[in-house]
């Protein structure tokens, strides 16, 4: 397979890169606008890119008076791979290098089969997507994984939902498969990069982003980039006590937030209830099914099921008052609420808003939208694709 063999040579190509990866096709002039430095210096870092083949000349530009000057663009031969690896799913993407999804696929996964399993099933779809015609090869791949990630090296660290992956080398593993560099986040840092890069977040600097899945993450964006922490584990909020010496967790302590609500949680809830003799809908689901999932919880409150609807409101309670201590600690513009569990809706979204609003001080929440994200599955890959972008589009 072909890689992208060319870097910028130093930090003004990295940021033409990103500028014309964020704005699409652009003329010098506009490029001469956004970056600080004179005409002549700008054509000579144009100019040794062009050489390099990552960008290309793309047509006369609209008249600004006086002569005309070319569009600048992004090579589009560039092909980027996106993989988010969700607990229960998986999702693999082609973006071209503006960051565009050109072909997608998820398919149900367990993550607990373990990494040779999960990235052999990777690597059948990515190939199936490069059949379909969107790629021939890839010059990057991004990877997310939901769990801790020791970002330098690329390996998941004590993951509670994920046995056999502590330690795995999956940077080295991919990028060995592959053909080309490859990089590693949690995958709620790519949802917050995704929905930063084309969706609710795009004018945010400062926001949260937490993803409801089989578990409970946060993604922290300050300044317009993703804060990891010191080791990897900032945002890791589904681990945060909300009730103390509650019930046990997957990672061995008790009460935390995961443990109560969540993909996971809310099944369990779900099947109690049943048991309960407290939701015909949820029993009849159950009769079905053999098993209750959070997509059976939102079917059930769709309907008007009482025991449903309760469900929702207490975890978007109990996230609530999590994502409130959150709020006046770090005072955020924005927070984002996806995952798989968002297919509950305004009904979540109003219970964790009413405890926000109500929890912290007016001067963090005056003029605080929490909203719910607008890409869904599209989220991670997208931010996974411009994990290995931001990587490549760097000095090398």
């Amino acid at each position: 397979m072909r890689r992208m063999t060319a870097r910028p040579a130093n930090a003004h190509q990295a940021r033409l890169l990103r500028l014309l990866r964020d704005g699409g096709p652009t003329s010098r002039a506009q490029l001469g606008d956004r970056m600080d430095l004179s005409r002549s210096r700008l054509a000579v870092e144009v100019d040794r890119l062009l050489d390099t083949g990552l960008v290309i000349a793309d047509g006369l530009a609209a008249s600004r008076g006086g002569r005309r000057s070319h569009n600048i663009r992004l090579s589009p031969a560039l092909r980027f791979l996106g993989v988010d690896i969700g607990a229960t799913s998986v999702d693999v993407a082609v973006t071209n290098a503006e960051l565009e999804v050109l072909g997608h696929l998820t398919q149900p996964m367990d993550v607990r089969e373990g990494p040779v399993a999960v990235f052999e099933q990777v690597l059948a779809m990515a190939a199936k997507l490069r059949a379909s015609g969107p790629a021939e090869g890839f010059d990057g791949a991004g990877i997310g994984v939901p769990g801790p990630v020791r970002f330098p090296e690329g390996v998941p660290v004590a993951p509670p939902i994920m046995p056999g992956w502590d330690g795995f080398p999956v940077r080295e593993a991919l990028s060995q498969e592959l053909g080309c560099p490859v990089m590693v986040d949690n995958d709620v840092n790519l949802m917050a990069m995704g929905e930063q890069q084309a969706g609710v977040a795009r004018s945010a600097k400062d926001f949260l982003c937490v993803k409801i899945g089989t578990g409970i993450g946060c993604g922290i964006v300050v300044g317009g980039e993703v804060y990891r922490g010191t080791t990897g584990s900032a945002g890791d909020i589904g681990h945060i006590q909300a009730e103390p010496d509650g019930r046990p967790c997957a990672c061995g302590n008790r009460g935390c937030l995961e443990a109560y609500f969540g993909g996971a949680a809310l099944a369990r809830d779900a099947e109690a209830a049943v048991r309960e003799g407290r939701s015909a809908e949820l029993a009849a689901r159950l009769e079905a099914a053999g098993r209750l999932a959070a997509t059976d919880v939102a079917a059930a409150a769709a309907a008007g099921d009482a025991a449903a609807l309760d469900l929702i409101r207490e975890g978007g309670t109990r996230t609530g008052q999590v994502l409130a201590s959150l709020v006046s600690f770090f005072n955020p513009g924005l927070v984002v609420i996806g995952g798989g569990v968002t297919g509950l809706g305004h009904t979540l979204l109003a219970a964790i808003r009413t405890q926000v609003y109500r929890q912290s001080l007016p001067l963090a929440t005056g003029n605080l939208p929490i909203v719910l994200g607008e890409l869904g599955p599209v989220a991670g890959v997208t931010g996974a694709a411009r994990l290995i972008s931001d990587h490549l589009f760097s000095p090398a």
